[in-house]
């Protein structure tokens, strides 16, 4: 038994949650029903409503890009472990077409999400002092102490035939020393100037088990060398576009192809006389974001292979995990979850261990066919804060046999998969469908589940995921295609790898909306590759979501899910 293993279960055996565990196994769900909160809109009137610096008609002339103002994309949120009732949201700004928003916008609630207002980072878009035309990829965190931190993504977009479709890629951190009511000059984890090279899906992560440790991480996509045709297929400056493009997807085929022996894997989209690389890389700091180290590799990827969505993650023992989707580790087309981990404090990293493969298409509207950007190749991750379980959510349409025919064509049909590990990553659950849309003999399409979020609760009694699906829609009115976003449950004291023990599913949206009216990127209508999911105190999550309210306008709610189980787990170990 390695060190890690045998710590892993000294650690269960000493809580005895381990004991809690194994003795909970077959008694079936016991999932308590929890109770919603009202449904509270976070985001108010555009701030960027008055910008002329970042010259919007130019962009538009020189870029071909279309703005969509009033629009806010793409929320995370985070909890200040120093007041649960202290809530910070990030969210892209007014939504451009082919990449990135006019700037981030922080919101601030102290009471519980009740109410909210605007706490902008200043100097990182033009539209808030700062020099890049662009940002993307919010990313909030509180530290124990309640330092907040804002992680930014920029970039300065370019003509639709250069490379990338952008130069001065970079990552940005701002930091607030007063919960996130004001805003320090933002720090510079890196800036690279050239067009062959692009730094993209960054995420925070602040170490809640050694106060002053904040892990920032990135996929570094880079193409070599940069011909003709590499440009055309990397002509984007969204690097979900681009993977989504290597990986050379096909309606109606997952993006997924194993073993490498099968006749239907194809070599993926790689550029003529080119090749590419996209390694994670690191930017640590030991003074909760006062100062930050220079930026390192922690995943070295090989020609045609990259990684992307990195999300950190921290066990009660300490050790810190580097997870990310894996883009053709093990062949041109394969697609898996995988993740490398830190023993001493990001020091040093294992070699990568992968962990699920992922089969996914890219979701659409369920009536007309029209292309939905959601988080097909992504994941959703969460680690429970009492006994160290890891918890994976994501698309997959393995689950149902069925097939969603449109205008447009025909496809699988995706689902939310779970898997988690229980010994510290050593070994995985057969992943798992756990969202409860109803079956829909009639209209196959109407059983597309998407974008899914993981939270633990804080007690680790719960697992709480929450998706979209169009269970609802009827279209009618013709051209209104229903989306609505829930909630389903798992009891940690039951046995979460079983489907049975997902339940209590709560719809979050108290009217469904048209996913026709979500802007329309160059991917499909867009709500954001993620959203966000947080856990307050010990048995109350709060859900962030973007609802479009009218065509190309979209805003976010949020609606308290509380009475989340309490003790139980620690009830039944001392009971067995």
């Amino acid at each position: 038994m390695t060190n890690r293993a045998t710590r892993f279960l000294l650690r269960r055996l000493a809580t005895g949650s381990l004991i809690a565990s194994v003795c909970a196994i077959g008694f079936g769900s016991s999932i308590q029903a929890q109770s919603l909160g009202p449904l509270v809109r976070v985001t108010d009137a555009d701030p960027f409503t008055p910008c002329t610096a970042d010259k919007v008609a130019d962009q538009e002339k020189d870029f071909g890009s279309v703005l969509f103002p009033n629009t806010v994309i793409e929320p995370w949120v985070a909890v200040d472990p120093t007041d649960p009732s202290r809530l910070l949201v990030g969210h892209h700004q007014d939504r451009w077409s082919d990449g990135g928003a006019r700037g981030l916008v922080g919101v601030v609630s102290k009471d519980g999400g009740a109410h909210w207002f605007d706490t902008i980072p200043t100097d990182v878009t033009r539209c808030t002092g700062g020099q890049r035309l662009r940002a993307s990829d919010p990313w909030v965190v509180f530290a124990n102490d309640g330092t907040a931190l804002f992680e930014s993504l920029v970039l300065d977009p370019l003509k639709p035939t250069t490379p990338f479709g952008a130069r001065n890629s970079g990552v940005l951190v701002s930091r607030s020393t007063d919960h996130g009511a004001s805003w320090d000059d933002p720090k510079v984890l890196i800036e690279t100037p050239s067009s062959e090279s692009l730094n993209d899906k960054d995420s925070l992560t602040a170490d809640w088990t050694e106060n002053g440790l904040v892990y920032a991480v990135w996929d570094q996509l880079h193409v070599f060398p940069m011909n003709a045709a590499a440009a055309a297929l990397m002509a984007e400056n969204d690097g979900v576009t681009i993977a989504r493009k290597l990986l050379n997807s096909t309606a109606g085929a997952s993006l997924v192809c194993a073993p490498a022996s099968d006749p239907q894997c194809k070599s993926g989209a790689v550029p003529p006389d080119s090749e590419f690389t996209g390694p994670t890389l690191l930017s640590m700091s030991t003074n909760n974001g006062a100062s930050w180290s220079k930026p390192s590799k922690i995943v070295s990827t090989g020609t045609n292979q990259q990684t992307i969505d990195n999300l950190v993650q921290v066990l009660p023992d300490g050790n810190v995990f580097d997870f990310f989707t894996a883009i053709a580790f093990i062949n041109p087309n394969s697609l898996n979850i995988g993740y490398v981990w830190s023993p001493n404090k990001g020091i040093s990293w294992s070699a990568p261990t992968l962990v699920t493969d992922i089969k996914v298409v890219d979701v659409v509207a369920p009536d007309s066919g029209q292309p939905v950007r959601d988080a097909a190749i992504l994941y959703s991750l969460a680690a429970n804060p009492a006994n160290g379980a890891i918890y994976l959510a994501w698309q997959d349409d393995r689950f149902l046999k069925i097939t969603c025919t449109t205008p447009t064509g025909s496809i699988p049909v995706d689902s939310i998969a779970f898997s988690q590990s229980v010994d510290g990553g050593l070994s995985w659950s057969k992943p798992i469908m756990i969202n409860k849309t109803p079956a829909n003999a009639a209209h196959p399409c109407r059983e597309q589940a998407f974008i899914p979020a993981i939270v633990a609760t804080g007690n680790g009694a719960a697992i709480a995921v929450t998706y979209y699906d169009f269970r609802n829609d009827t279209n009618t009115p013709v051209g209104f295609e229903g989306t609505d976003y829930f909630a389903v449950i798992c009891e940690t004291a039951t046995d979460c790898s079983n489907s049975a023990n997902w339940g209590d599913e709560q719809r979050l949206t108290t009217k469904s909306f048209n996913i026709l009216d979500a802007p329309m990127t160059t991917t499909g209508h867009f709500l954001g590759d993620y959203m966000g999911l947080a856990a307050s105190g010990p048995n109350t999550v709060y859900p962030l979501f973007g609802i479009a309210t009218q065509p190309n306008i979209t805003v976010e709610y949020t609606r308290k899910i509380f009475g989340l189980p309490g003790s139980r787990s620690a009830q039944l170990g001392a009971q067995k």
